[in-house]
């Protein structure tokens, strides 16, 4: 299967004209949905996957063409999944694979299924190949070396069933900086980001960037901080002003506000929220955990139901006020069930409500 289109993207919003046209957005050529199937949490068996297989074939009919994965998510369930539900979708559904951003991680060590023995199965699998030295693997399962993340690469193409995914993250790359320095640490983004341009030339990817969990968040003098402009300067420093780095992702939620609210960046001297860094680098930004894996779902102050009206329950309010930040692309939540799909996708009906988002932090 090929890669995503800005036609065929294109077409996929153009064929929903039902829905408010601020629920489509940009990203480097294409255009996603606001929300976004995640596939994280859920059970490593075959009923789990059945759910998210119906899932995502609801979520694609009701307006949402961006899916997120993980090389490690359900020991490479997630992954098999997304691609099933492709091939399903352009078969009975009337879809292109064109028509679908397909974004996917690699860093942690990922199993397949459940080995006897945890540690002999990586020995087999990565050290003893050589896809990875002892030296590259820190917290006992994050590594980010070029032939690993190569490695990764291939075996998250065939999983999916596809010749290209749309973007490819480096998995939450600051656990490296628990172990190794700064200095240490930007070499290897470095390493990592000219083998993905060179994956992007082959045409194996669209584009790049990294899903973070703390490193946008903290504050410059943490440990585990990532300053986006050194980001950028390693992906210039290997591919010029033409660099493919184009996306980021971290939390953002009514919890974990930092990504709007925190001036955790420094650009040329000037302190900016990890929003306002991306904006002015040009980099898309999607929100994980928009919902804190449902602890967002249940009774929330008085105040987000008036910030938010015309929605039904707290799961939606939580979301329309993600997708309603300004810098944000996409809410990306997960979406297992059927039931949780319908629920979520209520929300693209809505326009997004800045005012919203607004009123919410004036009173904090």
């Amino acid at each position: 299967m090929p890669s995503a289109t800005g036609a065929a993207t294109a077409a996929y919003r153009a064929a929903r004209a039902e829905l408010p046209a601020a629920h489509f957005r940009p990203l480097d050529g294409v255009t996603v949905s606001s929300i976004g199937l995640g596939t994280y949490l859920g059970e490593e068996d075959d009923q789990a996957d059945r759910g998210y297989g119906q899932a995502i074939v609801d979520a694609a009919n009701l307006g949402c063409n961006l899916l997120d994965t993980a090389i490690n998510y359900r020991a490479q369930r997630s992954e098999r999944v997304i691609g099933q539900a492709l091939v399903a979708l352009e078969r009975e559904g009337g879809f292109a694979r064109e028509q679908f951003v397909v974004c996917t991680k690699g860093g942690y060590i990922p199993f397949d299924g459940v080995p006897v023995d945890p540690a002999q199965y990586v020995r087999d699998t990565y050290v003893r190949p050589g896809i990875l030295e002892p030296e590259d693997v820190v917290g006992g399962g994050h590594a980010m070396s070029p032939r690993y993340l190569e490695d990764q690469l291939g075996r998250s193409l065939r999983n999916l069933g596809l010749a290209a995914v749309d973007v490819y993250y480096v998995h939450n790359p600051e656990t490296q900086l628990g172990s190794v320095p700064r200095k240490a640490f930007l070499a290897r983004i470095r390493a990592a980001f000219e083998m993905l341009e060179r994956q992007v030339a082959a045409g194996r990817v669209g584009r790049y960037g990294v899903a973070t969990w703390n490193g946008f968040r903290t504050r410059p003098d943490a440990r585990e901080h990532l300053s986006l402009a050194e980001m950028v300067r390693e992906a210039e420093t290997v591919a010029g002003h033409g660099h493919h780095f184009k996306v980021i992702q971290l939390p953002y939620n009514l919890a974990m506000h930092e990504a709007y609210a925190a001036a955790t960046q420094v650009v040329e001297g000037e302190r900016l929220t990890p929003l306002e860094a991306a904006a002015r680098f040009g980099i898309a930004v999607m929100a994980s955990a928009s919902i804190l894996q449902g602890q967002l779902s249940h009774r929330l102050p008085q105040a987000m139901a008036d910030a938010f009206p015309g929605l039904d329950t707290w799961a939606q309010r939580a979301l329309q006020f993600v997708r309603s930040t300004p810098g944000i692309t996409a809410a990306l939540v997960g979406m297992g069930r059927r039931q949780h799909v319908a629920e979520n996708l209520a929300v693209a009906r809505a326009e997004p409500r800045e005012a919203g988002v607004v009123s919410l932090f004036r009173q904090a």
